[in-house]
């Protein structure tokens, strides 16, 4: 039986505060049991085991990466890392290894290295698309507005209708705002307020 590991791009950036996936991959083979599966790692703070995974189940040992890292549970031969939140500090040399045991039980050992770069995007306010200024829609019709900026993301929308003494009354947290079956009462202004981080 051939056994070979998959991964992507020896080198791969990340976006700072974003998450990424490492990839690392088999096609499982009928003889072979994965036996123990680990993620190390070689970065400016040291060297280390980020994720072991082995009979008694899943091991995140550096505490930097708690709560941040994950490889599917329920994909056999997909052993890919997850990684959280990205921090600059996570730029490294990550490597991937798998064990398995065959049926004269003697182990088959294999490894992957990826790079990965962590990059700071600039942040960018958000633009948002002007639609249509002026809309006449049949009473009884259907509708809706939606709001589409550009930026970093993420990105929240929020749909306000004009209100007298120019206050505003805010009418949903999302980028669409539907209308069922309008009245005649829902003529005004109505405007939307995009914000990022």
């Amino acid at each position: 039986a051939f056994l070979d590991l998959r991964g992507g791009p020896s080198e791969i950036k990340g976006v700072w505060k974003d998450s990424i996936t490492l990839p690392c991959a088999y096609v499982p083979v009928e003889d072979l049991v994965q036996k123990t599966l680990s993620w190390n790692v070689v970065h400016e703070k040291g060297s280390g085991t980020i994720f072991r995974r082995d009979g008694i189940g899943d091991h995140i040992l550096l505490a930097e990466y708690r709560d941040r890292v994950s490889v599917p549970k329920d994909a056999p031969g997909n052993v890919s890392l997850l990684i959280l939140n990205l921090e600059i500090s996570d730029r490294g040399t990550y490597t991937c290894q798998v064990t398995w045991r065959d049926s004269n039980h003697s182990l088959i050992v294999k490894e992957i290295t990826t790079e990965l770069e962590v990059i700071k995007v600039a942040a960018t306010k958000p633009i948002i698309r002007a639609g249509e200024l002026g809309l006449t829609v049949p009473a009884g019709a259907n509708t809706s507005l939606t709001c589409e900026a550009s930026g970093s993301p993420p990105i929240s929308y929020r749909w306000f209708r004009g209100a007298p003494a120019g206050r505003a009354v805010l009418l949903s947290r999302g980028a669409e705002l539907a209308w069922p079956s309008l009245r005649p009462s829902d003529s005004g202004t109505y405007f939307c307020e995009a914000q990022n981080r």
